[in-house]
C-alpha cells in the first residue's frame, strides 16, 4: 500500500492513464480517514504533498500529517555539505531563507491536531531566530513528542551567532531575583501543553543555558532521550534525582562546559564527547552503556576514566572509552568489569606498548563477546609492537577492526587476537572509519583508494592467517 502511494506521489499528473493504479486508490481511499493519515505520515514531507492530486479525498490528508522531517537538502552526503560550505555568503543566506520559507508555508497549511515529530536541519543560525521561535511555539501547540532541531555553521566548533533556544518561552528569562528559579509547566506560557509529551530532544548548535536543559529534564515527564551538541553557554549539566525520566544522555563537544554530574538517576546509556572535564557519577544502578570520548593525551588517562566510572563499573554491559594517543601505563591495576559483554575502544597501534594495552583491557574484561577496535592514523609512523604476554580469553566471539589499513602494527593486533582468544568465532574487517564518517558521506577520492587498498591487504594478506574455523568478513 505504501508503495503504491509514494508511486503516486511521483507520478501524480500521469494518474488519469493508470486504471490500475486509480482502481486500487479509489479502494484505498475508502478506509478511514485516520489511516490514510498514518500511511501519508510514513512519506517524506514532499512525497505526502503530491499525495493530494490522487483525488479529492486525498486533497487534505498530507495536512494531517505526524511527521513534519524538514530535510530539504540531505547534509549527510559530504559533497551537498561541502558544496554549501563553499558558497557566497549571500547565496548561502538566499538558500537558508529559502528553506525557512518552505518550513513556514508547511506550518500554517497544517490543520493536525498532534505531531509525532519535528525535526529542522539545515544551515541556520540567529539571523532567523523569529521564525525558528515560532517552530518552536507550534511544535509545543501540536504537543510533538520528538523534537529535532540539527543546524549546522561553517566551522562545526563555532558557536558564534548559533540559534539560542527561546527562554522567555519556557517562563526564563526574565529579571530579578525570580528569573533565577526553574519555572515549571504551570509557568510557562503553554501550561497546558508545553513539552509534557515530548519523548525525543535532539539539539544541535544551539545556544543554551543550564536553566534551559534542567527546564527540559525537570519538566518533561516522558523524556526519554537527550541529545545537546555544540551547545553554547552550557557549563555545568546535573541530571540528579529519581524524577528525571531522561534514560539515554548524550552531551558532545559543548565548548564551555565545566562539568557533568549524574546521580540517583535513572540514566540506562551515557554518552560524552569533548574536552576532558569533571564527571561525576553516582547511585545509577540502571546505567549498562557509557560512552566517554574526550581529548586527553594524559597516560593515567585510563587510570582517571575507571576512577570516574568506579561506582557503576560492576553492572555495565556496554563501554567505549577513546584511548588514541594514551600510551600504556604498566603501573595501572585495571578493575575487573565482571558482567561487560562489549569492549570498543578508539586505540592507536603504532607504538611499541600497544599489544600490552589490549592486554591490560582483555584481561580486565575477562566475559565480553564482542570486542570493537577503531583505528586512527592521524600521525602514522611504522613502529615496532612489543610481544604481549599470552592468555587464554574464553568469551570472546566476535572482533571487529574498524578503520583497518595493511600496517604490520595493525596486523599484529589481529593475530595477537586469534592466539589467545579461543572462543572466537567471527573477525569483521572494515576499512571506513564509520564514526567518523557517517552513511552516504563522500569521503574523497584520497580516502577511498587507501579503503580500496586496504580491504584488497586484508583478503590477500590477512584472510590466510585466519584459521578456517572462524569467519572471516571484509566490509
Amino acid at each position: 500500500m505504501l508503495c503504491l502511494i509514494t508511486d503516486y506521489s511521483n507520478l501524480g499528473r500521469r494518474r488519469e492513464s493508470e486504471g490500475k493504479h486509480n482502481y486500487l486508490v479509489d479502494r484505498i481511499s475508502y478506509l478511514p480517514y485516520e489511516i490514510l493519515v498514518s500511511i501519508v505520515s510514513l512519506l517524506s514531507l514532499k512525497e505526502a504533498a503530491a499525495t493530494s492530486v490522487l483525488s479529492r479525498r486525498w486533497e487534505k490528508v498530507w495536512k494531517h500529517t505526524t511527521n513534519l522531517n524538514f530535510e530539504d537538502l540531505d547534509l549527510s552526503v559530504g559533497d551537498n555539505c561541502r558544496c554549501f560550505k563553499a558558497l557566497e555568503q549571500n547565496l548561502r543566506d538566499e538558500k537558508s531563507r529559502n528553506y525557512v520559507n518552505w518550513v513556514d508555508r508547511v506550518l500554517v497549511q497544517h490543520e493536525g491536531h498532534n505531531i509525532e515529530r519535528f525535526r529542522a536541519f539545515f544551515f541556520l543560525n540567529s539571523r532567523f531566530t523569529n521564525p525558528i521561535d515560532k517552530w518552536i511555539e507550534f511544535a509545543m501547540q501540536k504537543r510533538v513528542q520528538v523534537l529535532e532541531l540539527q543546524f549546522f555553521v561553517k566551522q562545526y566548533y563555532c558557536t558564534r551567532d548559533n540559534y539560542a533556544f527561546p527562554e522567555n518561552l519556557i517562563g526564563l528569562g526574565g529579571e530579578g531575583e525570580s528569573s533565577k528559579h526553574i519555572p515549571t509547566l504551570h509557568s510557562c506560557r503553554y501550561n497546558n501543553v508545553g513539552f509534557k509529551f515530548l519523548k525525543v530532544l535532539r539539539l544541535q548548535h544551539i545556544g543554551m543555558t543550564d536553566e534551559v536543559l534542567e527546564y527540559f529534564l525537570s519538566n518533561c515527564p516522558v523524556l526519554e532521550r537527550l541529545t545537546v551538541t555544540v551547545a553554547e553557554n552550557l557549563v555545568c549539566v546535573k541530571v540528579v534525582g529519581p524524577s528525571i525520566s531522561v534514560k539515554y544522555l548524550a552531551v558532545n563537544n559543548c565548548p564551555n562546559l565545566k562539568s557533568i554530574e549524574i546521580c540517583n538517576a535513572n540514566i540506562a546509556s551515557f554518552v560524552y564527547r569533548g574536552a576532558c572535564i569533571e564527571l561525576l557519577i553516582s547511585n545509577v544502578p540502571l546505567l549498562i552503556e557509557v560512552h566517554i570520548s574526550e581529548r586527553a593525551l594524559d597516560n593515567d588517562y585510563t587510570t582517571l576514566a575507571f576512577t570516574r566510572l568506579s561506582s557503576c563499573l560492576s553492572h555495565l554491559e556496554i563501554l567505549k572509552l577513546d584511548i588514541w594517543g594514551v600510551l600504556y601505563n604498566p603501573n595501572c591495576d585495571f578493575p575487573v568489569l565482571e558482567i561487560l559483554k562489549h569492549l570498543e575502544l578508539n586505540v592507536e597501534t603504532n607504538y611499541h606498548s600497544a599489544l600490552y594495552h589490549l592486554y591490560s583491557f582483555m584481561k580486565a574484561c575477562p566475559h565480553i563477546e564482542r570486542l570493537a577496535l577503531k583505528l586512527d592514523f592521524r600521525t602514522y609512523v611504522e613502529t615496532p609492537v612489543s610481544k604481549a604476554p599470552k592468555f587464554s580469553h574464553h568469551s570472546l566471539k566476535v572482533v571487529e577492526i574498524m578503520g583497518y589499513r595493511g600496517y604490520q602494527s595493525v596486523v599484529e593486533h589481529v593475530k595477537y587476537l586469534i592466539e589467545n582468544a579461543v572462543a572466537l568465532e567471527k573477525i569483521i574487517i572494515d576499512p571506513v572509519q564509520r564514526w567518523i564518517w557517517p552513511p552516504k558521506m563522500d569521503r574523497g577520492s584520497t580516502m577511498v583508494d587507501e579503503e580500496v587498498q586496504a580491504r584488497k591487504h586484508a583478503k590477500e594478506h590477512l584472510k590466510e592467517r585466519v584459521p578456517s574455523t572462524i569467519e572471516f568478513l571484509c566490509l
